[in-house]
């Protein structure tokens, strides 16, 4: 790999990370749903020209949108509105890879071995020990809504897998047709004050929204699908490993995040895991 693709590497994994301090930042102003409507609303927008019908993708297409757009997003984002260590948070919703390797061994009868049953455990291990944290116990909902954003997130992959022929901008531009409408309605079922916030919001709220749709959506996936045409994913996936590390330094350095010895060891377990499982699936891909 070229040192300029090394550096869009690190680029996508800061895009990434810093989305946990601008969701942070855009749910501390708006209902989290709502804000993840609108995030879907600009995404649509902004994507709009790279729409395309996808023929005999629409079961699979239908899923991920409810899945990873509608469930996924909604847990994450009320999750950081009820959680304030946004390290922890970042770590946790890594959970979601070796979720989605169990489910694969339920749904698409894929196999592993010790050695993968292993990262596994220890990556479940580490968000146990996190979870134990006093700072982070004090607000244990923000990090139970962020483990079942994992969940939905390793199911979306699941579908994701079974999908062929659809390009990145084009199937999240789907995924923001199918889930912005269900999200904004859902805001206003289950949330109150959307309108004051909307007419309230300051630049600073609105700049979160358009990060984690630009930054985040637009410029980190896109950047990932670039390399992706140039490099296989066993050389591409382990470095996106680096994205909580950065989350982690984003959450003690501009957020202020308290770095205990139990959400260090819980890190270097969660992350080692999910580490291990990376590469053991990568290796198995090849």
């Amino acid at each position: 790999m070229t040192p300029l693709h090394l550096f869009l590497i690190m680029v996508v994994n800061a895009a990434w990370a810093f989305n946990f301090i601008a969701g942070k930042v855009g749910v501390g102003h708006f209902p989290p749903i709502l804000f993840t409507s609108l995030r879907f609303f600009l995404l649509v927008a902004l994507l709009f020209p790279f729409l395309r019908w996808p023929t005999g993708q629409w079961r699979h297409l239908l899923a991920v949108g409810m899945t990873m757009g509608v469930l996924h997003f909604a847990f994450m984002f009320t999750g950081l509105a009820h959680g304030e260590n946004l390290s922890a948070m970042a770590i946790a919703v890594q959970l979601h890879v070796p979720m989605a390797a169990l489910l694969a061994v339920v749904f698409l009868k894929e196999r592993f071995g010790w050695r993968r049953a292993a990262g596994i455990a220890i990556a479940f291990l580490g968000v146990l020990v996190i979870g134990f944290d006093p700072i982070v116990f004090e607000f244990w909902a923000g990090l139970v809504l962020i483990l079942f954003a994992a969940f939905f997130m390793s199911v979306s992959n699941i579908f994701v897998r079974s999908m062929r022929d659809i390009g990145a901008f084009n199937m999240q531009a789907w995924l923001g047709i199918i889930a912005a409408p269900i999200l904004l309605a859902l805001s206003f079922f289950v949330e109150d004050g959307q309108w004051q916030s909307v007419v309230d919001a300051d630049w600073l709220e609105w700049g979160a929204v358009a990060y984690s749709t630009i930054g985040a959506s637009l410029v980190g996936h896109g950047l990932v699908y670039y390399l992706l045409k140039r490099y296989p994913v066993s050389q591409v996936t382990p470095l996106l490993l680096l994205t909580p590390v950065f989350a982690v330094a984003f959450g003690v350095f501009i957020w202020g995040d308290v770095l205990t010895w139990r959400l260090v060891l819980g890190g270097v377990l969660t992350i080692g895991g999910v580490a291990f499982i990376t590469l053991r699936e990568t290796r198995a891909a090849k």
